[in-house]
């Protein structure tokens, strides 16, 4: 299992209240890449929950708007999450490193 996949599963389970079921996180884990990590998935949350703001906003004249307009919309809305994310965020990923830095904690200690 890579570090991310470890992360996100780690979070899962200490979400969950099964703080006994974590996997163990390696040790080696780069810090920067659990950042990284973390900040995709509070990118994507951001970018969904965005998404019904836009879904009934519709093309102005010349353009017609259909479905090249709203994949371009949900490119959009996906990179406003991102910038969101970049820019300090919700305060999501800094909960997730910090979760998953205290279950590497806990499951150092014997």
């Amino acid at each position: 299992m890579d570090s991310t996949a470890t992360a996100l599963a780690a979070h899962t389970a200490l979400m969950a209240g099964r703080g006994a079921g974590v996997p163990r996180i390696d040790g080696n884990t780069d810090p920067s890449r659990l950042r990284q990590v973390a900040e995709q998935l509070e990118a994507q949350f951001l970018a969904q929950t965005l998404q019904p703001m836009f879904a009934n906003l519709s093309a102005e004249q010349p353009y017609s708007g259909g479905h090249a307009e709203d994949m371009w919309r949900s490119l959009q809305v996906e990179e406003y999450g991102k910038a969101i994310a970049r820019s300090g965020g919700i305060g999501l990923a800094d909960a997730v490193v910090r979760e998953v830095l205290r279950a590497q904690e806990q499951q150092g200690s014997p």
